[in-house]
């Protein structure tokens, strides 16, 4: 069985091309970016996920993402090989994408990209969360 199925951010815009043609169909690549659940010092916090939609999916890819997006996906993993202009062999690990939706309502979204258009002193106090003052423990329905 192979079956991939990710959630993350989407690293810049799709980048959505049209092949030519009798049948032709919309073809989107974007890179997700899926945060790990555990990493080290030192180590990156997320990797980046090469995806590709073909037709309808890619049709909604470029109508309705864009970069900062946060969208789940399922699909399956295909690998590849080219040898570039230097002659160099390249691999290729992409997901094809069979399944794609928003992982968070666009209100969400846009503070998210908001929040990272801002400085990192504005960003961290703008994480989503209300500030509770000081002096008012008693009327929170927990300790």
């Amino acid at each position: 069985m192979n079956k991939v199925i990710l959630m993350g951010r989407l690293t810049r815009d799709p980048e959505v091309r049209y092949s030519t043609g009798e049948n032709a169909m919309a073809i989107a690549r974007y890179t997700l970016a899926v945060d790990r659940r555990f990493h080290r010092e030192g180590e990156a916090e997320a990797d980046f996920i090469s995806c590709v939609a073909f037709d309808k999916r890619a049709e909604f890819a470029e109508r309705y993402l864009q970069k900062g997006t946060k969208i789940a996906v399922s699909g399956r993993l295909t690998t590849g090989k080219y040898t570039n202009k230097e002659g160099q062999t390249v691999y290729t690990t992409d997901v094809i994408i069979e399944e794609c939706e928003f992982a968070e309502s666009k209100n969400a979204s846009e503070r998210s990209r908001q929040a990272d258009n801002s400085s990192p002193a504005s960003a961290a106090s703008g994480d989503g969360f209300m500030n509770i003052p000081d002096g008012i423990d008693e009327e929170l329905p927990f300790n």
